[in-house]
């Protein structure tokens, strides 16, 4: 039985970004079940990752993340693609 759309999570990851695609799309290494699905996603939707804080949340039980290899030749950092975004932001609002 599928559940509810909006019962789903809304974001998944993390992932690591392989490439920027231009200023609006990323290119992320998807693995496990997500293999088959296109890793070309719009900036709009890349979140920086944050960890659950376990002092606020003691009983929260967080799963071990595998993060693959990285290739530092192809590595991107999340926190330039999201300044990007919110500098298009800031420019899309002044005009």
């Amino acid at each position: 039985m599928k559940s509810a759309k909006k019962l789903k999570n809304s974001f998944s990851g993390p992932f690591i970004i392989k490439a920027l695609h231009g200023t609006n799309s990323v290119q992320v290494e998807l693995s496990g079940e997500l293999e088959h699905k296109h890793p070309t996603f719009p900036v709009s939707l890349v979140k920086h990752y944050t960890s659950s804080n376990k002092e606020s949340y003691p009983f929260r039980n967080e799963t071990p993340l595998e993060v693959p290899p990285l290739d530092k030749s192809e590595e991107k950092n999340v926190l330039e693609v999201l300044k990007e975004r919110r500098l298009r932001r800031k420019m899309k609002e002044n005009t």
